[in-house]
């Protein structure tokens, strides 16, 4: 039992849930605790009706939204055709958990977590095909709503202000822990110099990826909803498809050296993780039979969408620069809690992998 859990009072919880949702809730069940502590709600009417979403860490940041901000996305995504989760019940009472969470409907499907395999029923030639097509079909239909409507909750974020924004918090969290990459500082310079200017305007997700998307129990990998709207803003939708062929894995992709890396720390059982990683890509099954290029992806999304994807190594190098920012926040938290960290090997792989990208050696 993690201590989010064990802080919780789930007859409390379950007893105001009843009063408020108007309905009585049966039980809790825990689905995740990491960055956000996730539970089904149990009712009378359905064994799974619900779930809460309560964040753990980061929300602090300055990459991720306030709770209410994206329970507010949610709301009007519902006047949309993008599927998502419905939220019916945002609480700002402290008491019953501490800090603020919102419901939201429970959704029936399967997320693709980072390194893991499809689901068996989609390991198949034609199911990955189709799975990548569907991925690429909800981007594109997202960046093709109209934006208003989200410039009211959403920040408005240009790729020069991203790229100033995750340097600064790397470097923040680097100088807090300790830990300073060899490559942060090149791949910083690298994105300030070769950042757009110019831009288009679209909803952007922020963390648009496969363990962010639920797949269908049945009938083929067909996407019924996407979670985690914490980093949704307002900005340069290539920023969203960038991050996503950032887990893309093409053939003749080259394998970077881990010398130095392997020099640098002696956590054995990172280094193998990160040699498959190499080897097979963070998401193995792009590789796979079926699995198109990431230039098929890439031309799929611009004929759906009519956006071009000029400058693609600078947004997969953030891509991979922003991922990178992220485990040093987990490397962080773990850090001033006391606690034993293993995150370094993977963000000094993650930012090795930004300047390769760079350097144009992982090309469309």
């Amino acid at each position: 039992m993690t201590t989010s859990e064990a802080n919780i009072d789930f007859t409390h919880l379950e007893s105001y849930l009843s009063a408020e949702l108007g309905e009585a809730v049966t039980g809790t069940e825990v689905l995740r605790d990491g960055l956000n502590l996730s539970l089904a709600i149990s009712t009378e009417r359905d064994a799974k009706a619900y779930v809460l979403r309560h964040p753990n860490m980061l929300r602090h940041t300055s990459y991720i939204n306030e709770l209410e901000q994206e329970y507010e996305v949610m709301q009007r995504l519902r006047e949309t055709t993008v599927r998502t989760p419905a939220p019916v019940l945002f609480c700002d009472d402290e008491s019953i958990l501490g800090d603020s969470f919102f419901v939201m409907t429970h959704l029936d499907g399967e997320a693709v977590p980072l390194g893991f395999d499809l689901p068996d029923r989609f390991r198949n030639a034609k199911s990955r095909a189709r799975l990548a097509d569907n991925l690429i079909d909800t981007l594109a239909e997202l960046h093709s709503l109209a934006v208003e409507p989200f410039e009211g909750v959403c920040e408005q974020k240009t790729p020069r202000e991203l790229v100033a924004r995750t340097t600064d918090r790397l470097v923040a969290s680097a100088n807090a822990t300790g830990h300073e990459p060899p490559e942060l500082q090149s791949v910083a310079k690298w994105l300030r110099r070769n950042a757009p200017s110019k831009t288009e305007t679209a909803l952007v997700h922020g963390d648009f990826r496969p363990g962010n998307v639920l797949f269908a129990e049945r009938n083929g990998p067909g996407i019924i909803g996407v979670l985690d709207w914490e980093t949704a803003m307002c900005g340069d939708p290539r920023t969203d498809l960038g991050y996503l062929l950032l887990r893309w894995r093409d053939k003749d992709d080259p394998t970077p050296s881990l010398d130095e890396l392997e020099a640098r720390y002696s956590n054995e059982d990172a280094i193998e993780q990160l040699r498959e990683r190499n080897e097979n890509g963070i998401s193995p099954f792009t590789a796979k039979s079926g699995s198109p290029t990431r230039r098929e992806l890439v031309t799929r999304y611009e004929d759906e969408t009519g956006i071009q994807f000029e400058n693609e190594r600078f947004y997969r190098a953030h891509a991979a620069f922003s991922l990178a920012v992220v485990w040093e926040d987990f490397h962080r938290e773990r850090i001033e809690a006391g606690e034993e960290s293993d995150w370094e090997p993977y963000i000094d792989y993650m930012l090795m992998i930004a300047e390769s990208i760079a350097r144009g050696e992982f090309p469309l």
